[in-house]
């Protein structure tokens, strides 16, 4: 059997990905509560989500979401990463409201969920580049996830990490 090259990064940026939500679902979590949610996407549910990142692009006018767009049209594949805002009860005030059942009333971000996502991204992206794939956290790719309603639960915080393996990275040269 002959393995094509462009075969073998498929299937390795296919294992990382699996990796990298393995290494975001293994990642610490405060009180040992897990509000994370996460998926690859290729494909036609990959263009779906660009199309999506356009739209979010031509709406509000930035046009680095459209640039990510065109990031994410260049690799195989995206892994998106988001967060439940569910608190942890215990009433710290990072969130700037004076207990747990006042950020849950006015829809403040808990620290701790939002503390949970980016050390799993970090885990995450640790297992892609230690697989020499190149990422990208774009947090645009996660509003679009979100406006498309792609989570299964009620997300408030997501990110998409892309992934290529190719001679330089798309991620380099971005203006």
């Amino acid at each position: 059997m002959k393995l094509e090259l462009k075969d073998a990064y498929a299937k390795h940026i296919a294992n990382t990905a699996s990796a990298m939500m393995a290494a975001a679902k293994t990642a610490p979590k405060a009180n040992g509560m897990d509000n994370l949610e996460c998926f690859a996407l290729s494909g036609d549910e990959k263009s779906a989500l660009t199309e999506k990142m356009r739209e979010v692009s031509a709406i509000t006018r930035e046009d680095f979401i459209a640039r990510d767009a065109d990031n994410i049209d260049n690799c195989p594949m995206v892994v998106l990463f988001g967060t439940r805002n569910m608190p942890y009860g215990v009433n710290c005030g990072y969130c700037g409201k004076e207990s747990c059942a006042a950020a849950v009333e006015s829809g403040a971000m808990c620290f701790f969920a939002a503390h949970d996502l980016g050390l799993a991204v970090g885990s995450a992206v640790s297992v892609a580049a230690d697989a020499r794939v190149d990422n990208r956290v774009m947090y645009s790719a996660g509003i679009a996830a979100k406006l498309l309603g792609l989570f299964e639960g009620d997300v408030k915080a997501a990110v998409g990490v892309p992934l290529s393996v190719s001679e330089k990275s798309p991620f380099f040269d971005r203006g």
